[in-house]
């Protein structure tokens, strides 16, 4: 077993190179003191890659992108601006920085860790969508967790 690239999900939602992306992203934000979910869904119906939310209450969406087609078979990507302070694009070393778009923050990930190129601008939340956008990742986080430890309890 290859712990330096995660193993693709059952569900084949994402590649093996998308993962690696997203272990790396994840362990800089934690670093950081943000709480991190992946494939969180917005009200919106979008699913962004990742969401993390600071301990002061920033939110940041970042979108994993694991090859040029990936990107460029991306058009919804303007529409998470909408919900969250600062939007990201992360990509593995081995891709062309200079392709990704600078309205956005810029990401560059391994499976160990990761370094923001770019820093995405900052806008800023209404309030009334930061708290629902805060109280949606608190319940997909509490019910994710509680899946880990009673993974029979939606069968009951």
């Amino acid at each position: 077993m290859d712990l330096t690239r995660p193993e693709p999900r059952p569900d084949g939602r994402q590649s093996a190179t998308a993962l690696m992306i997203q272990q790396g992203v994840a362990r800089l934000l934690r670093a950081a003191n943000f709480a991190v979910l992946p494939e969180f869904t917005l009200a919106s119906g979008r699913r962004a890659d990742m969401i993390g939310i600071s301990d002061a209450g920033e939110i940041w969406i970042v979108e994993i992108k694991s090859s040029p087609e990936d990107f460029r078979s991306d058009s919804k990507w303007p529409e998470y601006r909408d919900w969250c302070d600062r939007l990201f694009f992360a990509i593995s070393t081995g891709m062309a920085p200079e392709i990704m778009p600078t309205e956005a923050g810029l990401i560059v990930a391994d499976s160990w860790g990761a370094d923001i190129l770019r820093h995405a601008e900052a806008s800023s939340l209404h309030a009334a969508r930061r708290k629902a956008l805060t109280l949606a990742f608190a319940r997909a986080a509490a019910l994710r967790l509680h899946g880990l430890y009673d993974p029979l309890a939606d069968s009951l």
